[in-house]
Order: structure tokens, then C-alpha cells, then sequence
């Protein structure tokens, strides 16, 4: 199998060198990647040329389109059997594509998705966010999981295509909010066998502060909403938990307000449920830090994503704003 990596890149030139440092270690060589420069300000031509002789690597400059459009210029150039889409802020372990040929050849996907993880070198922070991003009590620990909620949707921060696949559905056809479970739920109606690769884990170190964060998962609330557009039925109840929660939340902190006393039944779910990240996240991270770091983590994802799905909710499905 013959792999082309697709690397859409915009104003992050530290990222793709710690990137492309963690590729040029595969032990499976049989590959070419591809990084292409979506309209950036900082400018990473030089990081790029500078991994010339350790890697088969093609470096584009194009005007900003966003994510989705500029992974399709990818795929127009790419010389592979197989695309593999990476996020600029990932690392990739040096047996990622060694899994995933091996894992092709016993069971082959037309398309694949793998798992998320927190790396060593992350900051207490950035572990606290990936915790956030895969807990049973925040996501549903489905990302990256075997088991899942309905269809497997790959993510486009580690994601791989055929080139039947894309030859066949075509590229991305929205270029920000939910692009890439659009082009996956595409992909599953036409027909194509798509399923994770639990062992083609990546190192996904996504925001480096809650603010940060914060506006990130804001946005994933609103593709979702986004997403409901092109596929009505898409759209599950697991999807209205975060916005449910938010909810509960500001109903429990006014009425605290209002009845002063503590003890009313929302303050008891908020503290099992506080009890219950804690201890996880300290079982899972063996860190009392990143622990009380994972129940800012996980309130900032459900709050953030609730009220950026309910603000597109109102405007888009029960007002019909477009």
C-alpha cells in the first residue's frame, strides 16, 4: 500500500516541524506527504524544505479556503492508493502506518478513523483537554472507542480515504463546521466499508488553553447543527446532551440564587458528577493536577458545545435563518 499524507496548514509553522519530525520516523517508508499552506500569514516553506532530504515531501501555497477545500487540493495531487488526512497539531507514533497497512491487508476499509490519545510531552493542560475530548462522562468515550453510538464517523485530525472513495464520492463539499462527519455520512450512503483502526492512534494535541478550547468546541456545537442540514437524520439525542446539561447548570446556579440554602437536588448530580471526572481523570492520568485540570476541561467542552449547538439550533432549525 502506497499512502499519500494530506496536511492542511494554516499559520502553524511549529506545529508541522514537530509533525513532520514524528513522520520521518515510520517504520513503514511507502509513502509521500503532502502539506499545503491554506492563505498563512506565517509562512512554513522553509521548516518544509528543510525535511527535503528525510522525507518524500511536496510543499503547496494556495489562497484560504479552509480545511475541508484544501485537504481536496490535496487529493487532486495526491499519488496514493490510500489518502491519510492528519491535523497539524497531532504527532503520529512511529508504527501509525505500519498498523494501518497491516490492519488493511487482514481487513480492508474503504475508509478508517482512529483514536486520539494524550502524549508525555503534553502540558498538564493539553492532557486535561484530550481527557475532556474521550471521557465516558463528557463524549461518551466514543471517540476513538470500539464501541460506538450508530455508525463509526471518522475525524478528519486522523482520518484515511481510498482513492475508489474519493474517485467515486468526490472531496469535501463544505470546508468548516462538521466537513468531515458530512463526508463521512457520504461516504457510509454510498455504500463504502468504513470502521476505526483502533491501533493507528495519533497524539492529538489540540488547544494549549481553555479559552482557547472553549471557542473550539463552541464551533463543533455549531457543525453539528450544520451538519443536520445535508443529513436531517443525522441528528441524535446523544446530540442534545450537552446542551441539556448547560441547562441543568444554569437552572441549578439560579436556583441557588434564588433559595440560597445548599443541598437542592441539582447540587448533588453536579457533585457526583464532579466526583466522578475527578476520580477518573486522577485513575486515568495519575495526577491529582490534571484531574482538578479535567472538570474545568470537561465543563468548558459541554458548556461551549451546548450553547454553540443551541445558538445555531434557534437560528437555524426553528427560525430557519440560514
Amino acid at each position: 500500500m502506497y499512502f499519500s499524507i494530506i496536511i492542511p496548514l494554516y499559520n502553524r509553522p511549529q506545529e508541522i516541524k514537530e509533525l513532520l519530525e514524528t513522520l520521518t520516523q515510520q517504520t513503514y517508508k511507502q509513502f509521500e506527504v503532502l502539506v499545503i499552506e491554506d492563505g498563512s500569514i506565517e509562512d512554513a516553506g522553509e521548516i518544509v524544505k528543510s525535511f527535503a532530504d528525510k522525507l518524500d515531501i511536496k510543499y503547496f501555497v494556495k489562497e484560504n479556503e479552509g480545511q475541508g477545500f484544501t485537504r481536496n487540493f490535496g487529493f487532486e495531487r495526491a499519488k496514493g492508493d490510500y489518502f491519510v488526512i492528519f491535523d497539524s497539531d497531532c504527532l503520529i507514533p512511529e508504527d501509525y502506518l505500519q498498523n494501518v497497512n497491516d490492519s488493511l491487508a487482514k481487513h480492508y476499509l474503504d475508509a478508517y478513523g482512529g483514536p486520539d490519545d494524550s502524549h508525555h510531552s503534553f502540558t498538564p493542560i493539553q492532557k486535561a483537554i484530550s481527557y475532556a475530548m474521550t471521557s465516558p462522562f463528557t463524549t461518551g468515550g466514543t471517540r476513538g472507542s470500539k464501541k460506538s453510538i450508530g455508525q463509526f464517523h471518522p475525524r478528519s485530525f486522523n482520518m484515511g480515504i481510498s482513492r475508489h472513495v474519493w474517485e467515486k464520492a468526490g472531496g469535501f463539499i463544505i470546508t468548516r463546521l462538521g466537513e468531515d462527519i458530512e463526508y463521512s455520512i457520504r461516504i457510509h450512503s454510498l455504500g463504502f466499508k468504513i470502521g476505526l483502526i483502533p491501533e493507528a492512534k495519533v497524539y492529538h494535541k489540540r488547544r494549549t488553553n481553555f479559552l482557547k478550547f472553549y471557542k473550539q468546541l463552541h464551533f463543533f456545537g455549531r457543525a453539528r447543527i450544520n451538519v443536520y442540514k445535508f443529513f436531517p437524520k443525522g441528528l441524535k439525542l446523544v446530540h442534545f446532551f450537552p446542551a441539556a446539561f448547560t441547562l441543568f447548570l444554569a437552572f441549578t446556579i439560579v436556583a441557588n440564587i434564588v433559595y440560597r440554602p445548599l443541598g437542592l437536588p441539582g447540587d448533588l448530580i453536579l457533585a457526583c458528577y464532579i466526583l466522578l471526572v475527578f476520580f477518573h481523570a486522577w485513575w486515568k492520568n495519575k495526577s491529582i493536577k490534571i484531574a482538578f485540570l479535567s472538570i474545568i476541561a470537561s465543563f468548558t467542552l459541554l458548556i461551549a458545545y451546548g450553547l454553540g449547538f443551541m445558538q445555531d439550533f434557534c437560528k437555524r432549525v426553528i427560525l430557519k435563518i440560514s
